[in-house]
């Protein structure tokens, strides 16, 4: 138990905060002390882009908890305004500023959690400092923002960073009539997805009127008027602006452990043992500041998450209260809103993979959220990566207009208990016309994942279907209206419907790369092909799937 233990944490929010009330309710007697530099203990950072467009109305429903509520329902010693400068490991103590006032005190720890977030990265470019150029991490960083919004009505904005904030921020500045330039470094926005996924969102972008500048850098900012600037970019261009905002990342804010001589990982984040301990066993650290393990690479990695702050400082509680405890790595679960399409990770993406050297197969799906004959179905996209001997589950992405968050959840879930691609198919999940199908796209993505494991699909993807060799022909089985909507180029079409009347067409010394429009009626080709002696292989995910891997590689340029 933490009876009569002195507690102190620095930094309140998602895992600082619920430290505390974590311990409380163990224990009764402890000491708790919550030191926050700003006014706001505990906040839903992940609401602001939201009242910042107007979609979250009242400010007030964004304070979680208030330093006046701690202080009466915890009876915890809650400090705003009040900075942590130092941390004495010898004489197990911080040394504090009271912000109000400019003086320092001592106060000493039995135990110690550090709970400090990541901040904002400005690039150091001329004009990041400038007073138009906004970042977004805190209440008082949303109210400087809105304050502009809602009285001075600029029209033109640039959003360096397609990360979430960035794409939040860039809709919820849309919805309120700005004309936005969206300015990415990376070739797509997104980038805990690949590329192919994250086309879908390109297109969202630009056709609610965005500028999307992909391989693009900002190089400079400045002023051009009392209330606006000019943005300077990579490409030579320049774009005007009334308001920027930098949303190009966070690091962690890790100055007081470095400081402190507490071990620092590669990726600049505190180390942390399993219990939520750092090198010091008496100081815990918990939230966007500490490296954690990735789920199933294994590798130490930085990601910020509310969800996996709450959960650590939960952990970290329960240890100081003498309650084991352990915290088991994060998969990095999230998903993102693009006007009106929804876009979910969970595990490693396929870029990830490659950088690691491990083996993984990759299969695409493109069902309908719920049951197609019920009004209001709408097609999704789903990419399930998994190893192709034992059938891990590695990874997997979608994006759609509506039950992308249900699939994610369960894929995630089956990640976190071990399962296999077979186990997919097993899962019975909820079924009613308005919410799902008979068989759901997790099931689906199972079945077609274990045909490829047990042989009965043997895939190909959009690499094998370019510049063909003279051992493979290249076969579409859509229907000829399909087809002169697009096609790959050489590709014969022989409907599927009609294969086995023109199986003759067909050399048999040659293997076929058969496709379609998702990857179903190819699958049914391939079946028949394969029963009746033919080498060949379905393109997972089809043309769409193609299209969208083609469309987010670099074109060729005009020759010298």
């Amino acid at each position: 138990m933490a009876d009569g233990k002195r507690v102190l944490i620095v930094g309140g929010v998602a895992g600082g905060a619920s430290a505390a009330a974590r311990i409380r309710r163990l224990s009764e007697d402890a000491r708790i002390v919550l030191f926050e530099r700003g006014e706001h203990i505990s906040f839903a950072n992940c609401g602001l882009p939201y009242h910042i467009g107007n979609v979250i109305l009242e400010r007030d429903r964004l304070l979680v908890q208030t330093p006046q509520q701690m202080r009466k329902r915890y009876r915890i010693d809650v400090r705003t305004r009040s900075q942590v400068l130092r941390i004495d490991r010898q004489t197990r103590s911080v040394l504090v500023q009271d912000l109000a006032n400019g003086k320092e005190y001592s106060e000493p720890y039995d135990a110690l959690i550090l709970s400090p977030g990541a901040e904002p990265i400005r690039p150091n470019i001329p004009g990041a400092d400038l007073e138009r150029v906004f970042t977004l991490r805190s209440m008082a960083d949303m109210d400087a923002i809105k304050n502009v919004l809602d009285e001075e009505r600029p029209t033109r904005a640039v959003i360096v960073g397609g990360g979430y904030i960035g794409l939040e921020m860039t809709e919820a500045l849309v919805q309120r009539g700005l004309q936005v330039s969206l300015v990415e470094l990376e070739p797509q926005v997104m980038g805990t997805v690949d590329p192919e996924m994250a086309f879908a969102l390109h297109q969202e972008l630009g056709a609610h009127g965005v500028e999307l500048l992909v391989n693009t850098s900002v190089t400079g900012i400045r002023e051009s008027s009392r209330n606006a600037v000019e943005v300077q970019l990579s490409s030579g261009q320049t774009r005007p602006a009334d308001f920027v905002l930098m949303a190009i990342g966070v690091r962690p804010e890790a100055r007081l452990a470095r400081e402190a001589q507490l071990a620092i990982g590669h990726r600049g984040g505190i180390v942390v043992n399993q219990h939520m301990q750092t090198s010091d066993p008496d100081i815990y650290a918990v939230g966007d500041a500490v490296e954690v393990m990735d789920f199933i690479g294994g590798q130490p990695a930085l990601i910020p998450l509310a969800g996996p702050a709450n959960r650590q400082g939960r952990v970290a509680a329960d240890n100081i209260c003498g309650r084991p405890s352990e915290y088991h790595s994060t998969q990095g679960t999230a998903i993102c809103k693009v006007f009106n399409l929804a876009a979910a990770t969970t595990g490693l993406n396929e870029k990830v993979l490659k950088r690691m050297g491990r083996r993984y197969e990759k299969i695409y799906v493109h069902p309908a959220h719920h049951a197609g004959y019920y009004p209001g179905a709408t097609q999704m996209s789903l990419k399930l990566l998994f190893d192709p001997q034992d059938g891990k589950i590695l990874g997997a992405q979608a994006v759609g207009p509506a039950g992308v968050d249900k699939r994610i959840d369960v894929i995630a879930v089956a990640i976190r208990a071990g399962m296999t691609v077979r186990d997919l198919q097993d899962l019975e999940l909820s079924y009613a016309p308005p919410f799902g199908s008979a068989k759901d796209p997790v099931n689906y993505a199972g079945f077609v994942a274990s045909n490829v494991l047990c042989g009965d699909m043997p895939l190909c993807h959009t690499d094998d279907m370019l510049n063909p060799d003279d051992h493979r022909l290249l076969l579409d089985v859509r229907s000829p209206i399909e087809v002169k909507a697009g096609t790959i180029p050489g590709a014969v079409n022989i409907p599927v419907d009609d294969l086995r009347e023109r199986l003759q067409e067909l050399p048999r010394d040659k293997e076929l790369l058969v496709f379609c429009q998702v990857g179903l009626r190819a699958y049914l080709a391939c079946r028949i092909l394969h029963q009746k002696g033919f080498a060949c292989r379905n393109l997972t995910g089809g043309y769409k799937t193609y299209a969208a891997v083609q469309a987010t590689r670099p074109q060729p340029g005009p020759p010298a």
